[in-house]
């Protein structure tokens, strides 16, 4: 298939991926958010504090990015976020909240990776109030970092739709805030959960070595091993959880790195329309892939959402008996 043929299979395929992608992931985070919230899925007040909020944000980023901005786009009109002061307001929540879900994979990948590999600093730094502090600043610090974005679009006196500013593409001090803000996200955090994992495995390798020398375990034997199975459950869960995120921002930080260093922003060749509508679409979808993954990996997560399934059909049966 020729770039351009494939370009126009996206111009037809967007519409409905975006509205898809909007009843999916306000309805897969709405469930992670009620089933943590019970706190029944066996994991530790930490952790469930991380994925509590990782599944809000990302249902903030399906609210904004997907139905505001991409069904509101498509067809779901609504004049004030195509006016300037409505752009400014936009573009802050969006990236606020896209930099918020971000690094808090990366804080939930460096919590787990002290968890796996430092068992002293895990009593002390694995706990709820750290989650809660960490979350916190991780919120604070994103919103505080994206405020001057409020002034990157231009008002003019009838203008719809949202028009950037001529410094935001030439001034030096815009151009050093956006490099500022490409590094902070994706590609920072992009690095640090390859960083964390690769420490990760590495460290459960060189463990597992030893145990099985410890124990004198043949590689067969390890199915009876407890320890074995408690730490292989948890890094299938931190490694679907940032696999993931890698997979589907990795086209989108190659476009916007490329993007700022040759400062192309307005040169749309095909190549460069298929990349950013792919790298969006692939990004986009990270924030409703955890629901799933945590079906898939979480026994009683799962059980929990076979038990909400179930929950309507139940009373019906008691209502007609």
């Amino acid at each position: 298939m020729r770039l351009v043929d494939l370009l126009f299979l996206l111009f037809d395929v967007e519409p409905i991926f975006y509205h898809i992608l909007g009843v999916v992931g306000v309805s897969s985070n709405f469930v992670a958010i009620v089933i943590l919230t019970r706190g029944r899925c066996g994991l530790s007040k930490g952790v469930t504090w991380y994925l509590l909020s990782m599944a809000l944000a990302d249902l903030l980023v399906i609210i904004i990015d997907v139905i505001v901005s991409k069904m509101n786009f498509l067809g779901l009109y609504s004049s004030f976020f195509y006016y300037t002061p409505g752009c400014n307001i936009r573009e802050v929540i969006s990236s606020t909240i896209v930099e918020i879900s971000v690094w808090l994979t990366v804080a939930f990948t460096f919590d787990r990776t002290v968890a796996i590999c430092f068992q002293k600093l895990k009593i002390k730094y694995c706990t709820e109030k750290t989650a809660a502090t960490v979350i916190t600043t991780v919120s604070v610090l994103s919103l505080l970092t994206n405020i001057p974005l409020f002034f990157k679009y231009i008002l003019y006196d009838f203008d719809y739709y949202c028009s950037v500013t001529y410094q935001y593409y030439h001034s030096p001090l815009w151009i050093t805030f956006d490099w500022i803000l490409r590094i902070l996200t994706p590609v920072l955090p992009f690095v640090l959960i390859l960083l964390l994992n690769t420490l990760t495995v590495r460290h459960i390798l060189m463990a597992n070595a030893v145990r099985r020398k410890l124990r004198g375990q043949r590689n067969g034997d390890e199915k009876n091993d407890s320890e074995m199975k408690n730490r292989r459950r948890s890094i299938i869960l931190l490694f679907t959880i940032t696999g993931s995120f890698i997979l589907l921002w990795a086209t989108r930080v190659v476009y916007l790195s490329i993007q700022r260093i040759t400062g192309m922003y307005e040169v749309w060749t095909t190549p460069v329309l298929v990349t950013d509508m792919m790298g969006r679409m692939l990004q986009l979808s990270s924030s409703c892939t955890n629901t799933f993954i945590y079906v898939v990996t979480q026994r009683k997560f799962r059980e929990e959402v076979m038990n909400a399934v179930k929950y309507p059909f139940t009373l019906i049966l008691k209502f007609i008996k």
